[in-house]
C-alpha cells in the first residue's frame, strides 16, 4: 500500500485493542474465509498502489458489498465482462450473500466469488481493487471512505450518504488519496439524458428558471409498528453499523428501512434522488442551494414507516429554483410525467419521464424535439475507464455530484423534520409568508386536489422553516438546531472519520 492509504487494522472500529480482540473474535471466519480466498484471486490482481493508467488486459477484481435488492444489479453490471469480475460478495445477511454468490457463479462461467459477512474483514484484501456498495443508505459513506483508505476504488449507490456532513467527507477522502468513487445516478452516463442537458444548457428551451421533480410513485402501508425478530440469518449489529442497535419494528426486514429516518431517507433520497440530480444537473448548479423549504406527512394510513409519503420541497437559487414533489398515494401524471423532471425555459420545457428519455415542447405543447438511450451498463463502463486511467474527472457521476444532489434530499427533509404541525386551511397563510413557493407556484392546490381523490380531506402537515445555507460551508446561516442535524451521533467503532484523520 501507498503512504496515503490506511491498513484496515487503523480504521474505526479496530483502532483500540479491546476493540480489535473483540472484532477478530466476531469475524475470524469470515477472515480466514477471504485470506483463504486470495490465492483464488490473486494471479491478476492490480498493485494497490498503482497510479497510472491500469492495461485493459487486466481484469479489475470487484466486490460487492449489499447483496440484496440493488446490489445484485451491480452483480450484473461487473458479473461476466470482459474487463470486471467479481470475486466477493459481502452481506451481513449470510442467507442471502450465500445465495448471490451461487447465482454470480453462473454469469462467471463457474467462477463463484468469496463470501464474506464483515465488510472490514473484506477490506483487509488486497486482491480486491474496486468495492461495489449497495447497503443501507446508512452505510453509504461510511463504507465508502472506509473502503478508500483501504486503497479501494468505490462504486456507491445513491443517495452517497445518510447526511450532509458524511457526504463531504467521502469527497474529501476520495481526492486525499486519489481515488475514483462514482455514483449510482445511472442517468448521468445514459446517452438520451446526456443529450437532453447539452440541448437545455446550450439555451434549447431559453433562459431556466425552474426545474420540477417528481417522485409520484406508489407507496402502499408498510404495516402495523410493532416488535419483530431480525432474520436469524442476520448480523444486526453490522447491519446496524453507524446507526444506534434500535428494537425492530418493522414488518419486513429487508427494503421497509427506506421509510425510518435511523437508516433511511424517505422516498425524497430513494427514488427522488435521482430526479433531484436531474433537476440540478438541468439549472446547471455545482453546489447547495441558497435557502431549503419543506412540507409534508406521511398521510392515508399509519404504520411503521416515519418518513414523508406526501412532501413538497423548494431549493432557492437565486433566479432559479429546484421544486420537488413527493406523493406515494395512487395519483395521476403532471403534464405526462410521473416519476421524472419537467425544465421549465423562456422558449419551451422539457420533459423527462424515464432513466433514458427527454421530449422537447415549445410554449404551445408542441412536440419540438425527443431524446432517447439508456441502460445501467454505460455507468458501470464509465466507472472501469476511469479507474484504468486514474482520472476522476472521467467520471460521470463523480463523488461530489452525488454529495450535491444527496444533500439536497437531506436539507429538504431537515425542513420538513423542524416543522410545525399546521392544518390544512392554514397552511396557505404560512405559504404566504415565504418567498420561494410563490416565485415557482408551490403545487399546494395540486396536493390538496390529489389527497381529496385519495379521501383525505381533513389533515395536517408538517411546514417546515425556510432555511438559509451558506452553501460555501455547506451549514445553515444562524440556525444551531437546523446544523445538529447536518450529521448524526455515530455508535463506538462505527465513527465517521474527522478531516485530519482521512
Amino acid at each position: 500500500m501507498t503512504k496515503s492509504t490506511k491498513s484496515v487494522s487503523q480504521l474505526p472500529g479496530t483502532n483500540r485493542r479491546s476493540d480489535r480482540r473483540e472484532f477478530l473474535e466476531r469475524s475470524m471466519l469470515a477472515t480466514a474465509a477471504a485470506l483463504a480466498a486470495q490465492s483464488q484471486w490473486s494471479s491478476s490482481a492490480l498493485a494497490q498502489d498503482s497510479t497510472g493508467p491500469i492495461s485493459p488486459n487486466e481484469q479489475i477484481h470487484v466486490a460487492v458489498i449489499g447483496a440484496n435488492g440493488r446490489g445484485q444489479s451491480h452483480v450484473d453490471g461487473f458479473a461476466g465482462k470482459k474487463g470486471t469480475i467479481v470475486t466477493h460478495i459481502c452481506d451481513c445477511d449470510e442467507k442471502v450473500g450465500q445465495q448471490v454468490c451461487e447465482k454470480t457463479a453462473e454469469k462467471q462461467n463457474g467462477k463463484k466469488p468469496t463470501f464474506v459477512k464483515d465488510l472490514r474483514a473484506l477490506l483487509e484484501d488486497k486482491t480486491i481493487n474496486a468495492v461495489s456498495i449497495a447497503t443501507p443508505n446508512h452505510w453509504h459513506s461510511l463504507a465508502a471512505i472506509w473502503a478508500v483508505q483501504a486503497g479501494k476504488d468505490v462504486y456507491v449507490e445513491k443517495p452517497v450518504s445518510h447526511n450532509v456532513l458524511e457526504g463531504r467527507r467521502l469527497v474529501q477522502v476520495a481526492r486525499k488519496h486519489n481515488r475514483m468513487v462514482q455514483t449510482g445516478t445511472q442517468s448521468r452516463s445514459n446517452p438520451g439524458m446526456r443529450e437532453s442537458m447539452e440541448f437545455i444548457h446550450s439555451g434549447g428551451i431559453g433562459e431556466v428558471t425552474v426545474a420540477r421533480g417528481l417522485c409520484y410513485k406508489r407507496r402502499p402501508s408498510i404495516g402495523p409498528k410493532g416488535t419483530y425478530e431480525v432474520p436469524k440469518s442476520v448480523d444486526y449489529d453490522l447491519w446496524s453499523g453507524p446507526a444506534p442497535i434500535l428494537p425492530l419494528t418493522r414488518k419486513n426486514f429487508h427494503y421497509d428501512w427506506h421509510w425510518q429516518w435511523a437508516y433511511g431517507n424517505g422516498d425524497l433520497g430513494n427514488q427522488g434522488i435521482h430526479q433531484m440530480d436531474l433537476c440540478r444537473w438541468a439549472l446547471n448548479e455545482s453546489r447547495l442551494c441558497d435557502r431549503t423549504f419543506s412540507l409534508g406527512g406521511r398521510l392515508g394510513y399509519e404504520d411503521a414507516g416515519e418518513t414523508a409519503n406526501t412532501q413538497l420541497v423548494i431549493h432557492d437559487y437565486g433566479q432559479k429554483q429546484l421544486a420537488f414533489e413527493v406523493r406515494g398515494l395512487p395519483t395521476g401524471d403532471y403534464k405526462g410525467a410521473m416519476v421524472g423532471i419537467i425544465v421549465e425555459g423562456s422558449k419551451g420545457y422539457l420533459v423527462m419521464t424515464s432513466y433514458s428519455s427527454g421530449t422537447v415542447f415549445n410554449l404551445d405543447g408542441e412536440v419540438v424535439k425527443t431524446f432517447n438511450g439508456g441502460g445501467d451498463g454505460h455507468h458501470y463502463k464509465n466507472f472501469e475507464d476511469a479507474v484504468r486511467a486514474r482520472d476522476y474527472k472521467l467520471l460521470n457521476a463523480d463523488c461530489e455530484e452525488g454529495h450535491y444532489s444527496s444533500a439536497l434530499c437531506h436539507l429538504g427533509n431537515i425542513s420538513l423534520q423542524l416543522g410545525t404541525s399546521v392544518r390544512k386551511e392554514d397552511v396557505a397563510a404560512k405559504l404566504a409568508d415565504i418567498e420561494g413557493p410563490s416565485k415557482v407556484g408551490f403545487a399546494w392546490d395540486r396536493t390538496v386536489a390529489h389527497l381529496k381523490e385519495n379521501t383525505i380531506e381533513d389533515f395536517s402537515v408538517s411546514v417546515g422553516p425556510a432555511l438559509p445555507l451558506d452553501s460555501k460551508s455547506e451549514t445553515f446561516v444562524n440556525n444551531e438546531k437546523a446544523n445538529q442535524m447536518l450529521s448524526r451521533e455515530y455508535r463506538k467503532n462505527y465513527e465517521l472519520p474527522s478531516e485530519a484523520n482521512l
